[in-house]
């Protein structure tokens, strides 16, 4: 953060991460010991960092170089490939060497110049963001091996500003979903397998956005901007699929977000990292088998019904739920837990508690729950429906993770 920001000699104080397993007296032992890194008293750093007067040095500022290089020197096809590894521009795989060719053709597909602004984007909320223009998200689309006629639905995503390489510690990945007659035009997959591997729209869309991502918001290092722990494979093409509006029976996610039926539009969703899955809805019990999928989420992560067109009808059918709203409320009025359960999660304690101590609500008004009483886990707007899937069988699964937002692809045509 320090060196980001142009202050590389700020002062800091080594602290050990994780802090998860350590018990008190370890901790204690720490704040009462010496830096690991440096062999000094703990304490006496942080009274030296906060009172030692700051010399000329400390005080110099350090401009960083922001762009890459728009050109790289003429070279072999397997030495720009060596290159491309070697500065991190890739995600690992083989890519598309973006010549000036390709990149051109690129661009034959939207009316915006090359030039023009498109966003600002970064790994997380305390990293400074990164703009990026038209051509730069063309490039990372050849790299992608994207088809030029998918460049306005990737303009859309890198629209939104939404990074597909979030560098939380907890591993998340991106979920993107398409809607409107863009679809059609480029030949997306809403059905069988449709978040799987098969289809050259979706799989390379997806993988646009993680370049992309990755590329334009400064980088995706492991250690330095990305600290997901365990890492996360759905990062490779971040969950890129068509809504099957011809088979839901209930009106498309773009229309429910204030979008023309006939506009084309990408939706996106991060913090993806919680699957629990089902099998149809039972005649009897279905409602104690859907609780019990929403209690297997961690309460800080919203969830998001991934549902085959016959497990849609079935909430209609059993549930009498004709529309996406009434499924919505069913879960918000469901998806309860003790209160104090609840405030006993970590990440609740991480991120919530502090907004309900300062008097936001919903959450403040949870804080005065009594112990035992049941509260909402998660807010009505946050809860989210998508039909995907081929009809080959009623399985169906409620993704956690996060909307963050929609974005007009007729836009960038």
């Amino acid at each position: 953060m320090a060196f980001v920001e142009g202050l590389p000699r700020t002062r800091f104080v080594y602290v050990p991460q994780p802090v998860m397993g350590k018990s008190r007296a370890q901790l204690r032992a720490y704040v009462e010991g010496n830096d690991p890194i440096t062999g000094r008293p703990v304490m006496q750093e942080v009274i030296e960092a906060l009172t030692v007067p700051l010399s000329e040095e400390d005080k110099e500022q350090v401009t960083i170089d922001r762009e890459t290089p728009r050109y790289v020197p003429a070279d072999t096809g397997a030495n720009l490939h060596q290159l491309f590894w070697d500065k991190r521009w890739t995600d690992g795989l083989p890519i598309i060497l973006p010549t000036e060719e390709r990149v051109r053709e690129m661009l034959s597909w939207t009316s915006r110049a090359p030039d023009e602004f498109v966003g600002r984007m970064r790994p997380t909320g305390t990293r400074e963001a990164w703009g990026y223009t038209v051509e730069k998200v063309a490039v990372n689309a050849v790299m992608a091996g994207a088809r030029p006629e998918y460049l306005p639905v990737i303009l859309a995503l890198a629209a939104t500003q939404a990074t597909a390489r979030q560098s939380t510690t907890s591993s998340a990945a991106s979920m993107a979903m398409v809607n409107g007659p863009v679809r059609h035009e480029i030949g997306m997959n809403w059905g069988t397998g449709a978040l799987g591997p098969y289809n050259h729209a979706n799989a390379t869309i997806g993988r646009a956005y993680g370049l992309l991502s990755q590329n334009l918001q400064g980088g995706s290092v492991p250690g330095l901007t990305y600290l997901g722990s365990q890492g996360n494979n759905y990062a490779y093409n971040s969950l890129t699929f068509a809504e099957n509006e011809e088979r839901s029976p209930w009106a498309p996610f773009h229309v429910q977000h204030g979008y023309d039926a006939g506009e084309s539009v990408v939706s996106v969703w991060g913090g993806c990292r919680a699957t629990t899955f089902q099998l149809g809805l039972r005649p009897k019990h279905w409602q104690d088998h859907v609780r019990n999928m929403l209690r297997g989420l961690n309460p800080h992560t919203p969830p998001t019904f991934i549902l085959d067109p016959i497990t849609a009808r079935q909430f209609i059918d059993r549930g009498g739920m004709d529309t996406k709203e009434k499924l919505i409320d069913w879960v918000y009025e469901n998806a309860t837990m003790p209160a104090g359960v609840y405030w006993d999660y970590q990440l609740i304690q991480n991120y919530v508690l502090p907004r309900a101590l300062n008097g936001e609500e919903p959450w403040a008004s949870k804080l005065k729950a009594c112990e035992d009483e049941p509260i909402p886990i998660f807010r009505r707007e946050d809860i989210h429906v998508v039909v995907v899937g081929g009809e080959t069988n009623g399985y169906w699964r409620i993704m956690g993770c996060n909307y963050a937002g929609s974005a007009s692809v007729d836009k960038w045509r």
